[in-house]
């Protein structure tokens, strides 16, 4: 699987991710977890990202990983210690969370630390990025990041504390790629492509019932992009190919639960780069059917 150095950072990550949401949420097995992160691995996968609010992801990759600690590079989130929802950047608690973090994932250091969706306003008052930058100076880990979009993700890569930005780029969420990639990429900030497939929302032939699918499922009915009527694992490989070849975009972080998801989306990259062309029609259509509401998605 390639692999690109993560902007400034001596990290040099795959260019897929595993996102530790699903297992979380989804309470799956310790053993599944296993198989997931192992079939993972030997597909050529070294980022795992997760966030100390995926219920008990931390802990299940924690015991999953073990002696392969040194394969992988590690990512977590904090500000949601209590559930996503319930923040709190106050610097102790912030500290306290990554303490935990680092028990759960059973390593004594991280990779990468990252607010977790912080607000503009909480990023401004500069407590939250400097128990981050605590964090570091500690050992706890290498480096820390950003996590989430708009004009809060602006502001992160403005102000030159962080070392990478996490952020929502697809098909179905373009914003990214003119408000802060640009930006990101003079400032040599890694780059880590979240909802890389647009939650694959376009596979719902009615509306969702869950709120988690409902802004990209109605933006992809507008979009409607040709590609989407193609074979499932077409479309797929043409949603991921276009995240990934966008300037400035080093790793995507993908979920899933099925061990056998690694070697098949490893195939769909081996293609290469989508052709130009595709790319352009893709941004062409956003451009004639985005409004202003089409923020990135947290």
């Amino acid at each position: 699987m390639e692999r690109r150095r993560l902007g400034r950072t001596d990290i040099v990550a795959s260019v897929l991710g595993f996102g530790g949401a699903e297992i979380g949420y989804q309470r799956v097995s310790g053993r599944t977890v296993e198989q997931l992160l192992g079939s993972a691995l030997d597909a050529g996968l070294n980022v795992i990202d997760t966030a100390e609010c995926y219920e008990d992801s931390e802990l299940r990759i924690g015991r999953a990983v073990g002696a392969r600690r040194r394969e992988v590079h590690l990512f977590t989130k904090c500000g949601h210690a209590r559930g996503w929802g319930r923040a709190d950047w106050r610097s102790a608690a912030l500290l306290a969370s990554i303490e935990r973090s680092l028990r759960r994932l059973e390593t004594d250091y991280l990779d990468l630390i990252q607010l977790h969706s912080c607000s503009l306003t909480q990023l401004r008052r500069g407590d939250a990025i400097a128990a981050l930058e605590q964090a570091r100076e500690r050992g706890w880990t290498r480096y820390i990041g950003y996590s989430g979009d708009g004009e809060a993700a602006r502001f992160a890569i403005e102000c030159g504390r962080f070392d990478t930005l996490q952020t929502s780029i697809s098909v179905a969420d373009q914003e990214a790629l003119e408000l802060t990639l640009p930006l990101a990429r003079t400032r040599e900030m890694g780059v880590i492509a979240k909802r890389p497939l647009a939650n694959v929302a376009w596979r719902y032939a009615r509306k969702p019932a869950e709120s988690y699918y409902q802004p990209y499922w109605s933006r992809l009915r507008r979009l409607d992009y040709p590609f989407l009527r193609d074979a499932a694992d077409t479309a797929v490989a043409t949603a991921l190919r276009f995240t990934l070849g966008v300037p400035g975009v080093h790793t995507a972080i993908v979920g899933t639960t099925k061990p056998e998801r690694w070697q098949q989306n490893a195939a769909l990259l081996q293609t290469g780069p989508l052709p130009r062309d595709e790319v352009e029609r893709i941004r062409a259509r956003w451009r004639e059917v985005a409004d202003a509401s089409w923020e990135g998605q947290v």
